[in-house]
């Protein structure tokens, strides 16, 4: 019971995350270290609506009893909330302060990287050609267009409501992969407008089909990811650093902050930008440092209690 307020919080960092074209919610669980648990407890659950679907209803409520509910639960809600508040609040934020906000998005996701590049168990010549050939892929991916924000590349202005259900089955695999944000699939499908629309002017039906769409592509990837992290853990983890650092490209703040995928060197405004970018690369690694801490000593207590038992 402990555990639940600050995995409230954590879903909140995550869904605020999910909402910035650039920013992955992934990113956040590998920094909070709750990845591999958010990975299992959505494959088990997928696993649960496979038998319903079968009607192998024993089986299905099996597989529902088997998912971390007192850890997933409040992670989806924390994600949900941070969704509904922060759309417009970031939105608007964007549309102020580009360059400030790609500095700090910058900084996340390279204090990120460093994160993850501790959780690799092999840092061998073949993982360096995975992690190095995905960022270079990505970067070059991402730079196919020149803008990343609504403003920017152009969205759909009428969209059939079938397509919200596909942009969510879509977006969702990308929300939960470290360095690819679902709100920038989003952006490339022209989705992003009409899908933040929806959320902040209360829209249920197209916010229903996009939850509707993020089950189904959450339960089919879940368990493709899941095998890959179980038979191949550093390849995978080496493919998702190199995700992380070709992401970078968008998150540069100069020439025009998130809403370009230009690279220019620093120039005014460069004093706000630096600050947090550091700022934020210090925040990332050093909450990684004090969840380490906290888990060996409780680790130690729980090992001294049982000694004195």
């Amino acid at each position: 019971m402990r555990e639940i307020p600050f995995t409230l919080l954590r879903g909140f960092v995550m869904g605020a995350a999910d909402v910035v074209p650039g920013v992955s919610g992934g990113t956040v669980a590998l920094v909070f270290a709750i990845y591999n648990r958010l990975i299992e407890a959505v494959r088990t659950g997928s696993q649960a609506l496979g038998r319903f679907l079968k009607f192998d209803l024993r089986g299905g409520l099996e597989s529902l009893r088997s998912v971390e509910w007192s850890f997933f639960l409040p992670l989806v809600v924390g994600i949900g909330v941070a969704v509904v508040i922060m759309s417009g609040v970031i939105e608007s934020a964007l549309t102020n302060h580009p360059v400030e906000m790609a500095g700090l998005f910058l900084g996340l996701v390279g204090g990120s990287v460093v994160v993850a590049w501790q959780l690799l168990e092999r840092r061998d010549a073949g993982r360096l050609v995975v992690l190095f050939a995905v960022g270079a892929l990505t970067w070059v991916v991402l730079g196919l267009r020149e803008g990343t924000s609504d403003s920017s590349v152009t969205q759909v202005s009428d969209p059939a409501t079938w397509t919200y259900f596909a942009a969510g089955a879509v977006a969702i695999c990308a929300m939960i992969l470290p360095g690819i944000s679902g709100s920038f699939i989003l952006v490339m499908l022209g989705m992003y407008g009409p899908v933040l629309a929806a959320v902040n002017e209360r829209n249920l039906l197209p916010v229903a089909l996009v939850a509707l769409g993020c089950v189904v592509g959450l339960s089919l990837f879940s368990q493709v990811l899941h095998w890959a992290l179980a038979r191949h853990y550093d390849s995978v983890m080496a493919a998702m650093i190199g995700l992380m650092l070709g992401s970078l490209r968008v998150l540069w703040p100069w020439p025009a902050g998130l809403d370009s995928t230009s690279i220019a060197a620093p120039s005014d405004p460069w004093v706000w930008p630096t600050v947090f970018a550091v700022g934020g690369a210090v925040l990332v690694v050093g909450f990684n440092e004090v969840a380490k801490f906290l888990e060996r000593r409780t680790t130690a207590d729980e090992a001294a209690e049982l000694q004195a038992s």
